[in-house]
């Protein structure tokens, strides 16, 4: 399997009740399902800060102005697409002054309108055993944020 170094960039999305949006994506080559923030990889010339404001806006249509400067590194290895991608990534907190704000999708490529398939606004106790979650131990790292 190819494996791919890419840097990229997470939003860890907290509403005003402190619960976490996970995006919830179904792997078009293998159908297996994952949920995970908000994010992915940088574009040429983009730093980790800008890649996050910009995925945020783009997958959820939610104001980039919320993403904090500050991130904590995730180690991550995971498959998509036939590929597997490892690596460090920078997880961003941005935070919300109300509960569940509405997402958009205006501004999702092509490709992931099709596996992009829901989301959820989930308290941090119902993040463990969670099928599919991505990194699993995100409680872990929202604390670190």
């Amino acid at each position: 399997m190819n494996v791919i170094h890419r840097p990229a960039a997470r939003i860890v999305c907290l509403d005003a009740d402190d619960r976490v949006l996970l995006l919830h994506w179904r792997d078009p080559v293998d159908a297996h399902e994952v949920w995970e923030p908000p994010g992915g990889g940088l574009d040429p010339g983009e730093t980790h800060w800008q890649a996050a404001r910009r995925e945020l806006a783009e997958e959820t249509g939610l104001d980039p102005e919320a993403v904090r400067e500050r991130w904590v590194e995730v180690q991550r290895d995971f498959v998509w697409k036939g590929r597997r991608f490892t690596g460090p990534e920078h997880f961003f907190l941005a935070r919300f002054g109300s509960p569940r704000p509405a997402l958009g999708r205006d501004g999702l490529l092509p490709d992931e309108r099709e596996v992009l398939t829901g989301h959820l606004w989930l308290d941090l106790d119902e993040l463990p055993g969670l099928p599919g979650l991505d990194p699993p131990d995100l409680r872990e790292i929202i604390r670190r944020l």
